[in-house]
């Protein structure tokens, strides 16, 4: 094992001791109460299996049979979820194979990011992984199941999903991904036409076309972002079968994945003799494991909000640092958009997940002695799933990737770190990832242009106020302030400046996107504006250092003066009516800290 990773995941295990001692604790007690069906009164179990055929309820009055619980985040609108319509019934099928029952526990809400980007809804995004979170409790309640399966697969339900799971953590629980879509427009395409429409050079009759091209049928969008970095983390802590993460929606080979998955779940129940749940595998091991695959395939810079709430759902407790010296300590090897040009689908059919693994195992950068739901030991996940007629086999890993330009070896990376930097200084605490940045664009000192809302950004486009050398600040975008919404809207303009020569950075208390690019973005800065950070005291034209070498975001000058300064207190009523915005009024105001994961969960006010 790599000294670095042993020694993060020592300080992770003895940072965390007590309140994973507490989290175990409450999950053996509960365990130690199930099947939880054996404590229902004859009404609550006639309530529970008053729908079901005759055959499942008889099977349901025995104790020793299983029942796995089915929470999805189906519908038809978002084009990863679209797929799940049909696997409720495979999985009822394999688990009537099994002489188990499986029922549909609950759904959850699933909004997309790729349709809200810089609308109002996108305000809500943040918050929707607490609430799928509570959704998922709320479908776990009833005491009826010896089992899970969560069926979720984009940006915020996949870690919302995980989160409601964890307090149900004594079951055993598999998710199932439904794959991506096939490859369309290439990216680097797709983002060339963005920047033209952004410079007004095509209309939106051709950005329509080149978007359509890009995101054109079932399954997730095929570029790295969070979606796609959520599979990839959840496979590489061993919670989908091996190799499962990026085979397509409804082929042959999906759908029988999703039966193995089934029949899986259910081996892991109590009734089949199983002992070990959900809380056994999201160990201090598997959280360090999520965040090496996050960093050496330069994966969303959203997990570093999602993963920190994932573990402390477990009673782990890991912070930014400990990601930062991971990354200083891990090679990068992928190059998949957008940090590089090809797509998830060239990373699988270069190797995929199980190269990965097996390269990172091999370098003693992945934790091997973890308990997954296939087994013991992560080197069980080194195999690629196939069909053979229609048995389901796992083959060993390519030895060689088919795409060396896509996915490297440990031994040839693209580059000696993960990319991943945390920034501190006079404007506060924040994090860049610089995967895709260029070298030369790493450390820029430059007059600030201060933006209250994203949207103020392109009439000052539009007008050329921006072309010159400048770093934007767009503030109060941090979750007390409007929910902590994508940026993303801004990437092609920002983009566009640089490409004329100027060199342009942002600095924002908002979040940018699993898609963050080649322009240097120091995010998820706190304190945030809203909240008495310093960023709401910047004024156009202040000079700001933004060096993601030696870690520094720094207002250049006069400290005493600048700390002296009565912050902006703008008017922000706007952001918190309309779209459904006004419900989540509380979880504004309570929410935590980015570094503590944003989150409405757990007894520490935000700081």
């Amino acid at each position: 094992m790599h000294s670095t990773i042993h020694a993060v995941t020592q300080r992770i295990i003895d940072r965390s001791r007590a309140a994973r001692q507490d989290y175990l604790g409450r999950m053996n007690e509960l365990k130690a109460r199930s099947p939880h069906r054996s404590s229902l009164s004859c009404g609550n179990l006639a309530h529970g299996f008053a729908a079901c055929n005759q055959g499942d309820k008889n099977t349901l009055k025995l104790m020793n049979k299983a029942n796995v619980a089915m929470v999805s985040a189906y519908n038809d609108m978002l084009s990863a979820h679209q797929p799940y319509a049909t696997f409720p019934d495979v999985i009822r099928e394999a688990a009537h194979g099994m002489g188990s029952v499986a029922q549909f526990a609950g759904g959850t809400p699933a909004m997309c990011d790729g349709v809200t980007q810089g609308q109002p809804g996108m305000e809500l995004g943040l918050f929707s992984r607490d609430t799928i979170a509570m959704s998922t409790a709320i479908a776990l309640s009833h005491n009826m199941f010896d089992a899970t399966l969560l069926l979720g697969i984009c940006d915020k339900i996949v870690p919302g999903l995980l989160i409601g799971a964890l307090s149900f953590g004594y079951l055993p629980t598999v998710l199932i991904p439904a794959g991506p879509m096939p490859s369309g427009l290439p990216n680097k395409e797709k983002q060339r036409i963005r920047q033209l429409y952004a410079e007004g050079k095509v209309g939106k009759d051709e950005l329509l076309d080149a978007e359509s091209k890009s995101y054109h049928s079932p399954g997730t969008c095929t570029f790295y972002g969070t979606a796609n970095s959520n599979q990839l983390l959840v496979e590489v802590m061993g919670l989908h079968l091996p190799g499962a993460a990026f085979v397509h929606p409804n082929t042959p080979l999906r759908d029988q994945l999703t039966r193995a998955a089934t029949e899986q779940v259910i081996r892991l129940s109590r009734p089949h003799n199983g002992e070990l749940g959900l809380g056994d595998m999201v160990d201090e091991k598997s959280i360090v494991n999520a965040l090496v695959a996050l960093l050496v395939t330069g994966g969303s810079t959203n997990h570093t909000l999602h993963w920190v709430a994932i573990a402390r759902a477990a009673g782990i407790i890991i912070d930014w640092n400990d990601y930062a010296e991971l990354s200083s300590a891990v090679p990068s090897m992928t190059r998949i958009y957008p940090n590089g040009e090809e797509d998830v689908n060239a990373f699988h059919e270069a190797g995929g997940t199980p190269f990965l693994i097996r390269e990172l195992l091999d370098a003693g950068y992945l934790h091997n002695d973890v308990e997954t739901v296939v087994g013991h030991g992560l080197e069980r996940y080194t195999r690629m799933p196939e069909l053979e007629g229609e048995k389901l086999v796992w083959q060993p890993a390519r030895e060689k990737s088919l795409y060396p330009d896509v996915l490297s070896t440990a031994a040839e990376a693209f580059a000696p770190d993960g990319g991943l930097k945390v920034l501190d200084g006079n404007l506060g605490r924040g994090v860049i990832k610089v995967s895709a940045v260029a070298r030369e664009h790493h450390r820029i000192e430059a007059p600030a242009v201060v933006f209250n809302d994203q949207n103020e950004l392109k009439a000052a486009f539009d007008a050329g106020d921006l072309d010159k050398d400048c770093i934007v600040v767009v503030r109060f975008q941090g979750p007390r302030s409007n929910g902590m919404p994508e940026l993303h809207k801004l990437t092609p303009y920002l983009g566009v400046l640089q490409d004329r020569g100027f060199k342009v950075g942002l600095v924002t208390d908002g979040r940018m996107s699993g898609a963050s690019g080649k322009v240097p973005a120091a995010i998820h800065v706190y304190p945030e504006a809203f909240y008495g950070g310093a960023l709401a005291r910047v004024q156009n034209g202040d000079l700001i250092r933004l060096d993601a070498d030696k870690g520094v975001l720094s207002i250049v000058g006069d400290e005493v003066e600048f700390a002296a300064r009565e912050p902006a207190r703008p008017d922000l009523s706007g952001y918190h009516k309309g779209y459904g915005r006004e419900l989540f009024g509380w979880m504004r105001r309570v929410v935590s800290t980015p570094e503590e994961g944003a989150s409405v969960f757990g007894d520490q006010p935000p700081g």
